[in-house]
């Protein structure tokens, strides 16, 4: 059996979680019961989350909003369908199989998918809410890290501190509303009317009793809040402006071909190609994540349509390819809002006067650096500084740290557009946990897509569902310019 404490008597855990959005806790829930060597006792983890309980998106769970993937992505069906934390069994518990069967919904309810993961988190023993996360560095003595944290009350205010002592770590800090610099002024100005859309459903009422309403963004959040707000006004007295800096309101790429782009075997190509390379490909797959299902858009039309019956078009302005250059309040007009805007394509420039703004402007990974301030040096990074990460979700680390970081949904630049999807989610926490414990607790397969991606077969690993052994090993030095490591200490 593993010894789990240090000579001075303090409890080690094998693994801790920081931040409990739906990929840690995927992590949580494979985690739960799987021994960390045949024989041995069950993983000992924790997880943390500073909020009071679990909440996916609340400002964005628009009635009748699905997700964009099917139901079978939830936290653990994809590596295990038996576990008793997937959305099959939350039905059974809670007695809703046959109405399920019958509503034939491959695409849930997102109000559905964040009930099911919070019926999991609630369930689950390792999970702590109302622990927020100080401090991470690693105690050389012990060969492992310690942990300070922080016990919020019901009201958010710190409590009582604690740290905790583990051989890896999980990060699952998630991402953060992302605002463009030429409006940041205004979003962080206290009674000013321009809000992200993350926070869209906790203003709702307020946006609706605004005379004019802009929207900002192309993507799946912008149709949708711009669809839920076209149906609550007034035939003819719409005046909702939609404006997005791509050239179109584009479709989600879809196709089952498509799809394969949010398989383990892309996710693999991807990483083994150069850096300049992957960095180039990133922004051109837009349309592969940041598109509109086709669903959306027909609603939107099929709105827009119903309004012209009677004669006359709707008072609703979609302009795409437009950018918002510069933006201030009216003066003398109370809360209205003057945006500068440029037509990239026309190289024209105008004004549009508003009474408020939702910013659909998508998210942006939470920096590492911050919560890990107390080992950056040992963090190896790639030309523009970014951690470097493993396939198999480490971070590169100097060799001197023997404990493992696990990332999740913060490498983007290296495992490509499937970092952020629900559909990877199993299979990721399921490596993580095959890597960790050094055995198979959870078999993956070897070949998931049709597409060969490259000429040359990307590497798989040697044993079906085996990552590298958990225990470090010697790093190769960087051998082309793409790979050289920067300094520890670059931005």
């Amino acid at each position: 059996m593993t010894d789990r404490t240090t000579p001075e008597g303090h409890r080690t855990h094998d693994l801790i979680g920081i931040g409990l959005g739906p990929f840690n806790l995927s992590l949580a829930a494979l985690a739960d019961g799987i021994p960390t060597t045949p024989g041995t006792a069950p993983l000992d983890t924790a997880f943390y989350e500073q909020r009071p309980a679990f909440n996916w998106h609340p400002g964005l769970l628009i009635d009748g909003a699905t997700l964009q993937v099917p139901f079978i992505a939830d936290l653990t069906t994809l590596a295990d369908p038996t576990s008793p934390w997937t959305f099959l069994n939350y039905l059974r518990t809670c007695d809703r199989l046959y109405p399920f069967y019958f509503a034939e919904q491959f695409h849930i309810h997102r109000a559905e998918y964040d009930a099911y993961c919070r019926w999991v988190s609630e369930q689950l023993p390792t999970t702590h809410f109302n622990h927020r996360v100080d401090a991470v560095r690693w105690n050389t003595g012990h060969a492992h890290y310690e942990v300070d944290y922080t016990r919020l009350d019901p009201d958010g205010e710190a409590h009582t501190t604690g740290r905790a002592h583990t051989r890896h770590i999980a990060l699952g800090v998630g991402t953060a509303p992302y605002i463009p610099e030429p409006l940041r002024p205004l979003a962080e100005a206290p009674g000013t009317p321009v809000l992200h859309s993350a926070d869209y459903l906790h203003h709702r009422e307020e946006l609706l009793r605004a005379d004019h309403i802009t929207v900002i963004g192309s993507g799946q959040s912008g149709a949708e809040i711009f669809l839920d707000l076209l149906r609550a006004r007034p035939h003819g007295t719409e005046k909702i402006h939609w404006l997005a800096r791509t050239q179109a309101f584009a479709p989600m790429e879809y196709s089952k071909l498509g799809l394969e782009h949010f398989t383990p075997d892309y996710t693999r190509y991807f990483h083994a190609l150069p850096e300049h390379v992957r960095d180039a490909l990133v922004p051109q797959q837009w349309q592969l994540h940041k598109g509109i299902d086709a669903d959306t858009i027909t609603a939107i039309h099929d709105e827009l349509y119903r309004r012209t019956l009677h004669g006359g078009w709707p008072d609703a302005t979609l302009t795409p390819g437009v950018s918002v250059r510069t933006a201030g309040r009216v003066s003398g007009a109370g809360t209205r809002i003057e945006l500068h805007l440029e037509h990239a394509q026309q190289a024209t420039r105008s004004r549009l006067t508003t009474d408020a703004v939702v910013l659909a402007t998508g998210y942006r990974e939470r920096p590492l650096d911050t919560l890990l301030t107390g080992i950056a040096p040992h963090i190896r990074r790639d030309t523009q500084g970014r951690p470097r990460i493993h396939d198999d979700f480490r971070l590169d680390l100097d060799p001197t740290l023997t404990g493992n970081i696990y990332v999740q949904n913060a490498e983007r630049h290296t495992h490509g557009v499937g970092a952020p999807d629900l559909g990877l989610a199993a299979w990721r926490s399921a490596t993580i946990l095959n890597n960790l414990t050094g055995t198979t607790p959870y078999p993956l397969p070897q070949r998931t897509a049709f597409t060969t991606f490259g000429l040359t077969p990307h590497p798989t690993p040697a044993v079906p569902g085996q990552s590298r052994p958990h225990t470090p090993s010697p790093r190769p030095r960087p051998t082309t310019p793409e790979d050289q490591v920067t300094s520890p200490d670059a931005p």
